[in-house]
């Protein structure tokens, strides 16, 4: 979610409210080349399914180098957030974003992940800014020592978010610390390409903490 001067203004989050965030994950390699595609398009509500929170479209290159386990992305994010309650109001962001994935693995069950993501914004009614996250995803499976058909696993992640810039134009400042996300879930999957998630997602910035349910499908094709 993005910080938004215009639309907080009308009024904070009611935080004992839990929210929705429904979310379709993707990814592809191209045959017989280190080049793919990735991307997420998320529909989030700041109820379970009513309000709007945001709309988030995303998109991007993928390569691997060889004989690296990391995998870089750049790519296009595409960003529609709504004001909480009855308002109607709404702001864009347009952003581009660099990352690197790269997996680790902690004995036989412990499958870990770091991103690490640098974005661009440029969010309506405000000056271009930068932002920096850093996300850890922690994998157990149960009943199998890796991901794959008929697996069920807990899943985790922590990320952080840091502002690269505090003014966004017109005497108004933002905090260096923008957010932190921390999650819990389960997992299952449907096939060796394709797993479901269904886990609770605590997020906190400078001014609010709010918790949100997250319905995830993850799709390898």
């Amino acid at each position: 979610m993005i910080g938004s001067a215009p639309l907080y203004s009308q009024g904070s989050p009611e935080e004992d409210q839990l929210g929705a965030w429904y979310m379709y994950f993707f990814n592809k390699k191209f045959n017989n080349s280190q080049f793919g595609v990735q991307g997420d398009y998320q529909f989030r509500y700041w109820d379970f399914g009513g309000d709007l929170e945001q709309v988030l479209l995303r998109t991007g290159v993928t390569y691997r180098p060889k004989n690296a386990d990391i995998l870089f992305t750049l790519g296009y994010g595409h960003i529609t957030s709504g004001a909480f309650g009855e308002s109607s109001a709404t702001s864009v962001e347009s952003r581009v974003y660099q990352e690197a994935l790269f997996p680790q693995k902690i004995g036989a069950r412990v499958l870990l992940t770091h991103r690490l993501r640098l974005e661009q914004r440029w969010v309506e009614g405000q000056d271009f800014r930068t932002r920096h996250r850093y996300n850890l995803f922690v994998n157990i499976p149960f009943n199998d020592t890796k991901l794959g058909k008929g697996v069920i696993h807990a899943a985790l992640y922590n990320e952080i978010f840091i502002n690269g810039q505090t003014d966004i134009g017109n005497d108004r400042t933002v905090q260096l610390f923008d957010r932190n996300r921390s999650y819990i879930g389960v997992g299952y999957g449907i096939s060796s390409k394709m797993r479901v998630q269904l886990g609770w997602m605590r997020q906190t910035t400078a001014n609010w903490a709010k918790n949100q349910a997250q319905v995830s499908l993850h799709h390898s094709w």
